[in-house]
């Protein structure tokens, strides 16, 4: 018996037509797109996309040195896994990462707006040190002045220091349950009205997470303590993930018992295949050159289970 409704009035994006028809994207058409630039591909083993996230930033470390040539790169958190492969690349094929300068893409801040310190646990700062920048060995090491996080003190004034690097040769990340790039999250497409142009334009700020937002970190990274989340971050905008000369994006979003669930599963698809719009703010990835990678699991088909 058919059994339809009106998806939740919380969601920011509610075109049940558009949830459905991405829904019904199969595993072995979910690479299929019609922007030849926008490459899709599914790694099925974990170690081999990890082992290729790693590969990619080692690559563009080492191919950046022999041009000659600074390399400006976003990074996002998470996923993790591949920081500390990066990192023993880095270390076993003595690779000097002197050229190389980050800006990370976001950092938590509190209910006033005020990032997290970086000896906090839970900030990114202290992820990517303890991940990736603290595990390559000091003489290889990016230079501690080239390594950037937005702050609440720099938040106005961090899509400059990109532009004034010489603008991102890549921004990495990942996709969140709302639809989020970086921490530009769904509900910001209000303050723009139809105004996709200004959206596209819009640069670094602190917004306010989303609630799926909080409930996917306190999923992942809070031991699933919604409470522990903080309601706020740093976060770059759309006009530097566009900006950038190259995308990047990794879906690991595995869950449930030895990773046997993704919470990744629909979002992967609606950003990918569904409309474009601020309301999806992943899916602005579809227009631009970049590639979309994504690991077996989450690419499985979306389908209730009860078990």
């Amino acid at each position: 018996m058919a059994f339809t409704y009106n998806p939740a009035r919380f969601l920011p994006f509610r075109d049940a037509q558009a949830c459905a028809r991405v829904r019904a994207i199969r595993k072995e058409d979910i690479t299929k797109h019609p922007n030849p630039q926008f490459h899709i591909r599914v790694i099925e083993d974990e170690r081999e996309f990890y082992a290729a996230f790693a590969l990619d930033i080692v690559s563009r470390i080492v191919r950046a040195a022999e041009e000659g040539r600074k390399l400006v790169m976003i990074l996002p958190v998470g996923p993790v896994p591949q920081y500390t492969i990066a990192a023993q690349m880095i270390n076993t094929l003595r690779v000097r990462c002197h050229h190389v300068i980050t800006f990370n893409m976001d950092e938590y801040a509190d209910d006033e707006g005020r990032t997290a310190p970086p000896d906090w646990p839970g900030s990114f700062a202290t992820a990517m040190w303890e991940n990736f920048f603290g595990k390559i060995d000091p003489e290889l090491r990016m230079p501690e002045a080239n390594i950037h996080f937005p702050s609440s003190e720099n938040i106005n004034d961090y899509g400059k220091m990109i532009e004034d690097a010489g603008g991102a040769d890549v921004c990495y990340g990942g996709i969140g349950w709302s639809g989020h790039i970086a921490f530009w999250e769904p509900h910001l497409a209000a303050e723009f009205g139809d105004d996709f142009e200004a959206w596209k334009k819009a640069g670094p700020r602190i917004v306010e997470l989303h609630p799926i937002t909080i409930l996917q970190n306190a999923l992942h990274s809070f031991s699933s303590d919604w409470s522990w989340v903080p309601p706020k971050a740093a976060t770059i905008g759309p006009a530097q993930i566009i900006g950038a000369k190259d995308r990047s994006f990794w879906l690991d979003g595995m869950c449930g018992p030895a990773g046997s669930m993704s919470w990744q599963r629909f979002i992967a698809r609606l950003v990918a295949h569904g409309p474009v719009t601020p309301w999806v703010p992943g899916s602005i990835l579809q227009t631009l050159p970049g590639t979309y990678s994504i690991l077996g699991g989450v690419a499985e088909n979306v389908e209730i289970s009860m078990r």
